[in-house]
């Protein structure tokens, strides 16, 4: 009689990657913005454009590059943020192009600065640095986790980010500008990423304590006094911003971030109605002084009423995007076929969204307001995803900031909530929007790709080996 031992070997448990399901996505994300680029063409001469062919190769490089990029890099990440987000990208670069054909525009800053420079080929080598940005962040971020290392590190890098737009002059009223070599930087637009690092490694180890209630009061669990340190000094911090920056925007974002995270950390409803009292208390004192502040705020209350009075023209900004929603109906006027370009400069940066709801109507509006929602869908479903406490704070702090820009900046546009100096994400015309959201994609891809990759089984024991006896 002889004894054959067959050791079985577990392997990791098969998963789809989804990346053949991507690449079809990112076909459509990719035609989309080609089709708008022709409607344009054909609503403003009459004839294809001649610069579609090259639109077309150059969005369609990008995609494949950062597919390419996904595939290689984190195949088992999820397969819809990558197209969404080049959707979107691609979609903005349209917008900017067709204000970039307004004769309005053009004339004003032929008289303003003796010559006139279209914005639509920046923001497409602005968007090709940012996607060897985002393929930088997936080949050098193997793991998320590393991050937690440098927790402190990212609280220190943040501060300095925020506070240096403080040393340069205002722009439009506000300090959220850095210059260096002759190129204008938004810090703010790269510290909301390095704030969501250091708020999921601080509130990982301390949430426990934050968790903690002292008393019962009208259905709330009240934190201990000593608890109250990290979002009282979160919030002097926001207020501290827009004191001395008048950034409005960015405290809203700053406090916001660290309100949700700190909610979804500890569980406690608490900390939410502690935070919304704090920021009103907050906003309400800066708006009884702050000149710039008192601005913003009465154009939000009544915008027509100090349509010409107002010397900073945020009412009239104000009063044209609310115009242009309005004549946008529910279908639009068509690409093209819109007048939003009759508010300014900022009509491809701050107030790009009144084009979209000029041109493409409620329904369009909708449309981009959905994308964005799904990506903020994405990034939650990756943060209940993600295996490891750090990495699920930090999906959800990334997909936060995201939802709060993308509210303040519509809200404010459309007159919900005063206006702020905050670009619409991949939409709006600026280097440092397009950068760290790309980088934040970067990011939430890598998460998912950990949270999405099959765990190898355990080894089998000693114990559990398959022994077969056969006889002679």
């Amino acid at each position: 009689m002889s004894v054959v031992t067959n050791t079985t070997t577990i392997g990791a448990i098969e998963a789809p990657s989804r990346r053949n399901t991507e690449l079809g996505l990112l076909a459509f994300a990719v035609v989309i913005p080609v089709f708008a680029y022709l409607n344009v063409g054909l609503a403003l001469d009459g004839k294809v454009p001649a610069g579609m062919l090259g639109y077309g190769l150059g969005v369609g490089l990008l995609a494949g590059i950062a597919h390419l990029a996904v595939r290689k890099f984190a195949p088992y990440a999820d397969p819809l943020l990558l197209p969404l987000a080049t959707l979107l990208n691609g979609l903005g670069l349209v917008l900017i192009w067709r204000l970039d054909q307004s004769p309005r525009l053009i004339r004003r800053a032929e008289s303003a600065f003796g010559a006139y420079s279209p914005d639509a080929p920046k923001q497409l080598l602005y968007s090709a640095i940012a996607v060897a940005l985002f393929v930088a962040v997936l080949m050098v971020l193997k793991d998320h986790r590393i991050l937690q290392r440098y927790t402190y590190i990212s609280m220190a890098a943040a501060l300095v980010l925020l506070i240096l737009p403080m040393f340069f002059p205002a722009v439009n009223g506000a300090k959220i500008w850095i210059s260096i070599g002759g190129f204008t930087i938004q810090p703010g637009e790269f510290a909301k990423i390095i704030i969501a690092i250091f708020f999921s490694g601080y509130l990982m180890v301390k949430r426990d304590a934050l968790a903690l209630a002292s008393r019962r009061f009208m259905g709330m669990y009240l934190p201990r006094g000593r608890d109250l340190g990290p979002i009282l000094a979160i919030w002097a911090m926001s207020i501290l911003i827009l004191v001395f920056e008048t950034d409005l925007g960015t405290s809203l974002l700053f406090f916001g971030l660290f309100v949700i995270m700190l909610y979804v950390a500890t569980e406690r409803t608490s900390w939410i109605v502690f935070g919304l009292l704090m920021s009103v208390a907050g906003a309400v004192g800066v708006a009884s002084f702050e000149p710039h502040v008192q601005s913003r705020v009465n154009a939000w209350l009544d915008p027509f009423a100090c349509y010409q009075t107002d010397v900073s023209g945020a009412c009239q900004q104000i009063g044209d995007a609310l115009l242009s929603f309005g004549s946008g109906g529910t279908l639009g006027t068509g690409l093209g076929q819109g007048n939003s370009d009759l508010i300014g400069f900022a009509a491809n940066a701050d107030f790009i969204l009144t084009t979209v709801g000029e041109e493409f109507g409620l329904a369009g509006t909708m449309a981009f307001l959905m994308i964005y929602g799904l990506i903020v869908e994405r990034g939650v479903r990756t943060a209940l995803a993600a295996r490891d406490p750090f990495g699920k704070l930090l999906a959800i702090g990334l997909s936060g900031a995201f939802a709060i820009q993308v509210f303040v900046v519509a809200g404010g546009v459309m007159g919900l909530i005063p206006l702020t100096g905050m670009t619409m994400p991949f939409v709006a015309y600026g280097g440092s929007s397009v950068l760290a959201n790309w980088a934040l994609i970067g990011v939430l891809i890598r998460i998912s790709d950990t949270a999405r990759r099959p765990a190898p089984a355990p080894a089998p024991s000693p114990d559990a080996e398959m022994t077969q006896v056969v006889r002679p």
